[in-house]
Formats: C-alpha cells, structure tokens, sequence
C-alpha cells in the first residue's frame, strides 16, 4: 500500500506527515503535552482520573524518588511488572524522566519468564504490584535487581476508596500474598518522598 492510501483516510486537521525533528525525546513529547492538556483528564482507572498536570506532578515525583533516593544512575533498567492502572504512566513517564531505560514486563508472566527477562535486561530496580510480587520475591535473589517498589491496585485513589479496594483484594479475595523482600519500598513512600 501506498502512502497516499492512508492519507485519504486520516481525519481532517490530522497531518500526513510529522517532523522528526520537532521533539528531542518521548519526555519532550510528555511536556509538551502536558503543558497543552494541563487540566484535562490523561487516564482513568476504576473511576479515577488522572489530569496532565496530576500525571506530571506524580511523574516528577517518582524520578526525583529515584534519582535523589536510589543508587540508580541514568541508563538503568528498571522492570515495570504493572496492569492497566493508574500506577503505570506514573512510573513509566517517571523512570523516563530520571533517564532510566524501561523494561516492560508481562504481568502474568512465570517465576522463570521474569528472571529470564529481569537478568536479560540488566534490571537493577523492579515495580511490581503487590498481587503477584511473592513470584518476583522467589526469583530476585537470582538477579541484578537492587530496588523494589511494590504498590497495590487502589493506591491511586482517594483514602476511602483506596482502603476498600485494597483491603477487599487482601482480606476478602485474597488476591495479595504476603511477602518479605528486604528493602521493599511501597510506591506511595516512593512518590512521597520525591
């Protein structure tokens, strides 16, 4: 197919071409939008929203989490074992940010799949949500990864709504194993402390 053929089918006020010059990175695409979108709902998760301007505020503070709070160093991997939750675009815009490379991992991977990709990557930190962080605890001490940081599926929401989700996976579905990682680092300590 031609290039033409998909011009015909963009929606008007939509460009056919890009300049590949205009942004440096992903992160300046990021600002700009952000500036652009300030006030505007960005994603949505179990009826929350997050703006651009919440996304950014949260975002900063995770790579300053992990550039003022970690032994990270630009060019790191760092593991990203999240769903489709508010978490996600928190951390990964955050760990771009800091200059970290990041390595998306499969949440429903196996014991032996993580540590094949954890040790494939070089990961030296891992986000991983609490739901499945007893695979990621059998298998770290066969890997570089120096960092965890573990949040839960409501840590996004409001106080109440966070306590009743959470506690409903934990208590009542079970869903949240309990684990011991030394070092552990909850995702909210993290963006608190950026």
């Amino acid at each position: 197919m031609n290039l033409e053929f998909f011009q015909e089918r963009y929606p008007e006020n939509y460009p056919a071409n890009i300049d590949p010059d205009k942004y440096e990175s992903v992160v300046d695409i990021f600002n700009g939008f952000v500036k652009r979108f300030a006030d505007r709902p960005a994603f949505s998760c179990l009826g929350q929203t997050l703006t651009y301007s919440e996304l950014d505020r949260q975002s900063a503070a995770f790579a300053a989490y992990l550039q003022n709070e970690t032994t990270l160093v630009p060019g790191d991997r760092i593991a990203i074992q999240l769903p489709n939750i508010l978490q996600y675009p928190i951390v990964v815009f955050g760990a771009m940010r800091a200059g970290m490379v990041v390595v998306n991992t499969n949440p429903l991977y196996t014991e032996r799949e993580m540590e094949h990709q954890f040790n494939d990557a070089g990961a030296k930190a891992l986000v991983v949500l609490a739901n499945m962080a007893d695979k990621a605890e059998a298998v770290l001490p066969n890997t570089g990864i120096k960092h965890v940081i573990i949040t839960n599926v409501g840590d996004m929401h409001g106080t109440v709504k966070r306590l009743l989700i959470n506690s409903v996976l934990k208590y009542v579905k079970k869903e949240v194993p309990s684990v011991n990682i030394p070092g552990v680092v909850p995702l909210r300590k993290a963006l608190s402390l950026g």
